[in-house]
């Protein structure tokens, strides 16, 4: 591969290296030995470039190291990419910083015979636990790819965790109740009080029909702590002594359980029960309320998918984001949860997509911020939308309608409360993952159901 401006270049991808680099390094002025040009004082050059071998072995050999689909016809390979600098015997083939992500050669498992069994039993007791070697590797860098072996479920991890089966495997004592000492370590851990946690365990373990070799109880909390704190799934496996696709598989199976069986705890509540659970702030000036909306976002690690990038980004946060309606009753709670949408989405587009409007009934009043420009929606059903007042062509608004305002957002603040205590679960308060978009949806009413089963908000009463 050869050019006029480059000459002879490094094949390997994204290497820039060059025989004109070179040479220009080579033409500078040595301030070392005090000389016009490095090529004097016989200073060396900071790389060589070295052509593929004429062996044919060898010359295989080197294409498949370099990996590249469209080779050149005369390809040259710079000293960087070889551990000796330049090809040896040990080492004749590039290894170093090749551009792509290459498996660890793994050797090869040695055939036992039976005359050796003996010899091994008795050296078993003695042998120490090494540590295993790294599944994958950037040939970039050489380093451990993290965000693989955080995905990457060995068996080896059975030597160091043992499973007892009396209290791991549907024994009497679950490792959770150590771990939930009191109401302030089950809040923190799960988000409910001690006694919540457990009627909530019993009322799930009647649809439990998988048979991991967990205790029951272990499986939940495991699921409440990666919803409440987000941990990592090898942060998990260490806690609970197994392994990490044992806790992918629990995870993946109660998210689907507990967003199927946990539906009844976001109820739409009937008119005359919102009603008598009204609070006095709303009592006094906004008495027909029936909910009050509003929407928020959650970050999104950025899709490869330039579609998918578009759709989810939003220019309020100037990031991928995900974004869903939030409906709540005067006596917060929470009685809707939309489905979760890309950021780019208007407040209207997910409220009539959504599926909220079929819960509302003649006579019902929604209370929203200005974003939500629904009113030709809620009229066709017959209902009342409350918004505070717009400002019309850069006038300034009347004296009825600060005032008129100012009465809407001193109630209208609950549902940023609710909101607060949705996002009190770090799984949709901190960046969302790719991999987890599509479990996003069941995640969201399942912390909504949380947040229910807390308890009530403790309302304020307007001045």
């Amino acid at each position: 591969m050869a050019s006029r401006k480059t000459g002879i270049v490094c094949a390997v991808r994204r290497c820039h290296n060059n025989w004109y680099k070179r040479k220009l390094y080579l033409e500078q002025e040595c301030f070392n030995h005090r000389t016009r040009t490095r090529a004097e004082c016989g200073c060396d050059a900071p790389f060589d470039l070295y052509p593929l071998p004429k062996n044919e072995e060898s010359l295989r050999l080197w294409l498949k190291a370099l990996n590249l689909k469209k080779p050149p016809k005369r390809p040259y390979v710079c000293s960087f990419h070889f551990v000796n600098t330049r090809p040896t015997e040990d080492h004749p083939v590039p290894e170093k910083w090749l551009g792509y992500e290459v498996p660890i050669k793994t050797p090869r498992r040695r055939v036992r015979r039976l005359a050796d069994t003996a010899k091994l039993t008795d050296e078993a007791d003695q042998a120490v636990p090494q540590s295993e070697s790294p599944t994958h590797k950037d040939a970039d860098t050489q380093w451990e790819v993290q965000a693989l072996m955080d995905h990457t479920y060995i068996l080896g991890q059975k030597k160091n965790h043992v499973c007892d089966r009396e209290t791991q495997c549907g024994g009497e004592e679950p490792l959770a109740r150590a771990i939930l000492k009191n109401d302030t370590s089950c809040v923190l851990y799960t988000g409910l009080s001690l006694s919540a946690f457990f009627d909530h365990v019993k009322y799930l373990e009647q649809f439990y029909k998988a048979n991991f070799k967990m205790h029951v109880m272990d499986q939940i909390l495991m699921t409440m702590m990666k919803l409440k704190l987000n941990l990592l799934q090898g942060d998990l496996a260490e806690r609970f002594a197994v392994s990490q696709g044992l806790v992918s598989r629990i995870l993946s199976y109660w998210i689907d359980t507990m967003e199927e069986h946990m539906r009844i705890y976001i109820p739409w509540l009937p008119r005359e029960t919102i009603r008598s659970t009204m609070p006095q702030c709303f009592r006094e000036k906004f008495p027909n309320t029936t909910c009050i909306i509003d929407c928020t976002e959650t970050t999104l690690q950025k899709p490869h998918n330039l579609d998918s990038r578009g759709e989810s980004y939003s220019h309020y946060y100037s990031s991928n984001t995900i974004k869903y309606l939030v409906a709540i009753a005067p006596c917060g709670l929470v009685t809707f949860i939309s489905p979760a949408n890309g950021g780019r989405c208007s407040d209207k587009f997910i409220t009539q997509e959504s599926g909220f409007l079929e819960y509302l009934r003649p006579g019902d009043e929604v209370m929203a911020d200005r974003g939500f420009t629904i009113r030709d929606l809620l009229f066709e059903r017959k209902v009342n939308l409350v918004l505070p007042a717009f400002t019309h062509k850069g006038g300034q608004l009347s004296d009825e309608d600060v005032t008129a305002t100012r009465r809407i957002a001193n109630v209208r603040i609950h549902v940023e409360r609710v909101i607060r205590r949705l996002k009190v679960f770090k799984i949709i308060s901190q960046t969302v993952p790719i991999n987890l978009a599509h479990k996003m949806d069941k995640i969201l009413r399942i912390c909504a159901a949380l947040v229910n089963m807390q308890g009530e908000i403790i309302h304020e009463d307007a001045d």
